[in-house]
């Protein structure tokens, strides 16, 4: 594969969503939902493997640090950073079990679950999901185009393709413009400044 087509399919697919009318607007239903339960106080948890714990570290750091421009910070949390609780609830009970255990620990109803999983089937992000839901969290899935398992979230933001870098690709921008609507809808800042 040369690299001009990579990018090419990485152009395409970007195309794709921002023709779809029906994924945007799950975008800023999203967006809505993490500010309505920022502002009553609440918290995101995200969680996800690999390049999509990357991800969730990468949008939480976002929106609990800053954005575009100072601000006071918001709770969000990935549920992979605290290296000791993960390998110990790993080793002494199992690797499925690492966020759902620590979303009966912090959850709380009215937070949002975020959970990234480009096949939709990462058995700890679904049962993550699965807890969070039973607290009465609101829930929101990253996945790739069939949103496999976590299809079943209360928002469904399914990138249509089944390339995990693409899907990637696509979770990374999303996850940005969520940082960035909920930033200027929670933080507005006069643009003549």
């Amino acid at each position: 594969m040369t690299i001009n087509k990579i990018v090419s399919d990485s152009i395409s697919l970007h195309q794709m969503v921002l023709s779809d009318q029906n994924f945007l607007d799950r975008i800023q239903l999203a967006a809505d939902t993490c500010v309505e339960s920022l502002r009553s106080g609440g918290k995101v948890l995200l969680c996800g493997n690999g390049g999509s714990a990357s991800d969730a570290q990468h949008i939480a750091a976002e929106l609990s640090g800053r954005f575009y421009y100072d601000r006071p910070p918001l709770y969000a949390e990935a549920l992979h950073v605290n290296t000791s609780y993960l390998t110990a609830v790993a080793n002494d009970y199992h690797f499925d079990v690492i966020y759902s255990r620590m979303i009966e620990a912090v959850g709380r109803k009215g937070d949002v679950f975020i959970g990234l999983s480009t096949s939709g089937n990462s058995s700890n992000v679904v049962n993550a999901m699965e807890a969070a839901s039973k607290i009465g969290m609101k829930t929101i899935a990253f996945t790739g185009l069939t949103g496999g398992k976590l299809a079943s979230s209360d928002i469904l933001l399914n990138v249509p393709d089944t390339c995990t870098p693409r899907i990637q690709e696509i979770h990374i921008l999303v996850g940005h413009i969520l940082c960035e609507l909920i930033e200027k809808t929670i933080f507005p800042k006069d643009e003549g400044i």
